[in-house]
């Protein structure tokens, strides 16, 4: 599947000189953003924005933005991995998430010139009912919060090796009687070398803010800085990613709350080890073959967020895996955070060219 992309640049010319400029000036924003967003601090609204639509990237542990592929759900959180390899795909998916709540999309591909591509994707958020409730404590009924994002982004080769891209989103929020408007960016930049199975990516993730407010409240977007690693070594089946993310701060403190008894008091974490270790998630996919898949990631952040006595022995852990079938594509992947929640996530993608040939 990966070597698809450096097939496909072979049979076209080097590269305009404009459209050189053009990327360098990209790539030359991406890191010069980088240093200004250390230094700022994430925001719990729009968290919805972290939660990927692909079941290949959810199984690796949930955040991936170096997994070269010619599945377009990969290009979930970098548009930098979007190619024209990928042209004419499309792409729907479906999570159960915790807490009641149902996640859907649709995303859809396409070639653009003879080193660019493009894509379109809506997705819905539904958080299940929710009882609403006066401040005295009376209830008056019941809502459905629900975020819809829907938006599009551009990827272009810059080299035979190195692809940039852009994504522009708008997000509509409806909390009860209250609704939200915002638009979010992400920029990435992509390297990727198919004689070594190296890929090597960055991220500016959401980057905007809100144009219409809940209340007098403004709500910040979770800005992040992401750097992500993928490789196989030589004919070992494997191939093993790390991806770096909420680089945009160091502390990621959270509460150990013990073994559950009444004398247990409550600890807060924020050694040097633990916060490494939050901000990096672990993933290895078995790529044996170009018709399955099977994908194992560890993401150390959410098991110390459900750091209750009650939660699973495999919190932190996902799974996935992947059937392909002439021109369809089916990808399943299972986690469970806390013992009380189990999440599943489904992808069915359909290649239109394959289809109608």
């Amino acid at each position: 599947m990966a070597k698809s992309r450096a097939l496909f640049h072979t049979v076209f010319p080097l590269m305009q000189i404009k459209h050189i400029y053009k990327h360098i000036l990209l790539t030359a924003i991406l890191l010069a953003t980088a240093p200004i967003l250390w230094a700022q601090d994430g925001s719990a609204a729009y968290s919805f924005l972290n939660v990927t639509s692909s079941s290949k990237i959810y199984g690796l542990g949930g955040v991936n933005i170096s997994l070269v592929d010619d599945d377009i759900t990969v290009a979930d959180q970098n548009p930098a991995l979007l190619g024209s390899e990928m042209s004419n795909q499309v792409a729907l998916n479906y999570m159960h998430y915790m807490g009641g709540s149902n996640f859907a999309g649709l995303r859809y591909g396409h070639q653009a010139g003879e080193r660019g591509a493009w894509s379109a994707a809506i997705r819905y958020f539904g958080y299940g009912s929710i009882k609403e409730a006066l401040p005295d404590g009376s209830i008056i009924g019941s809502f459905s919060p629900k975020d819809v994002s829907f938006g599009g982004s551009y990827s272009h080769d810059i080299t035979d090796r190195l692809r940039g891209g852009i994504a522009l989103n708008m997000l509509y929020s409806s909390y009860a009687d209250y609704s939200a408007f915002a638009i979010s960016t992400d920029l990435g930049i992509n390297y990727y070398d198919s004689d070594r199975d190296l890929s090597l990516s960055a991220v500016v993730a959401n980057l905007g803010g809100q144009v219409k407010r809940f209340n007098e409240a403004y709500n910040r977007l979770p800005i992040d800085v992401r750097l992500g690693w993928s490789q196989s070594f030589g004919s070992f089946p494997i191939r093993f990613s790390i991806t770096a993310w909420n680089l945009t701060k160091w502390h990621l403190p959270y509460v150990e709350t013990g073994d559950g008894s009444d004398t247990a008091k409550p600890e807060v974490k924020d050694k040097f080890m633990s916060n490494l270790f939050r901000h990096l998630v672990f993933g290895a996919d078995l790529i044996s073959s170009d018709n399955f898949y099977i994908a194992l990631g560890y993401n150390y952040k959410t098991r110390t967020d459900m750091s209750t006595y009650s939660r699973s022995f495999v919190s932190g852990f996902s799974l996935g895996a992947g059937l392909n079938v002439k021109s369809f594509r089916v990808g399943v992947a299972l986690s469970q955070p806390h013992s009380g929640a189990f999440t599943m996530m489904v992808n069915l993608t359909c290649n239109l060219n394959e289809l109608i040939n």
